[in-house]
């Protein structure tokens, strides 16, 4: 590598050189809060487009990431609100209600209960849930009323045996 294209540095002569000093043209001050703010737009000309489009907002990364890359545009994210409508499944409250007094106290509050979250569902706009627990709420409220009639039955059977051997 001895080539004429390359120079020798002296052991003398600095390998980096020193930054100028740092001197500020102004000095700096804390902003008025009374006071406009600036406008930070310059006045374009008829047609002139700006630099940044007003709907990109700079990212600049995760700190410890290298600084020369510059900021990273993304879009802005769009926010999107719909209304929601209520829906119209039956809860069968009153069936519910009915089988938890008069007919099976466990199913006709596990009836009540899906009776409830059904009603929720429906002012919620949630349809899926809203079917599943009226379904729910149907099926513990026809099991509570099968097991109160059945035991109504076998009493039935049980107080015609007994009155008819006593008698």
């Amino acid at each position: 590598m001895s080539s004429s294209n390359y120079e020798k540095l002296d052991a003398n002569m600095a390998t980096t050189q020193n930054p100028p000093p740092y001197s500020e043209k102004q000095p700096y001050a804390e902003p008025d809060p009374l006071k406009p703010p600036a406008d930070p737009a310059p006045h374009m000309a008829y047609g002139a487009m700006p630099a940044v489009p007003p709907h990109y907002q700079p990212y600049y990364g995760p700190p410890g990431t290298e600084a020369s890359q510059g900021p990273v545009l993304q879009p802005q994210q769009a926010i999107f609100i719909t209304p929601v409508q209520p829906t119209n499944v039956p809860d069968y409250l009153a069936y519910s209600i009915f089988t938890m007094l008069c007919c099976c106290l466990p199913l006709g509050i596990a009836s009540l209960v899906y009776s409830i979250q059904t009603r929720e569902a429906n002012l919620a706009g949630n349809a899926v849930a809203a079917q599943r627990n009226s379904r729910l709420a149907r099926i513990f409220a026809h099991s509570a009323l099968g097991i109160g009639l059945g035991f109504l039955i076998l009493y039935i059977i049980i107080m015609v045996i007994v009155y008819t051997s006593a008698a």
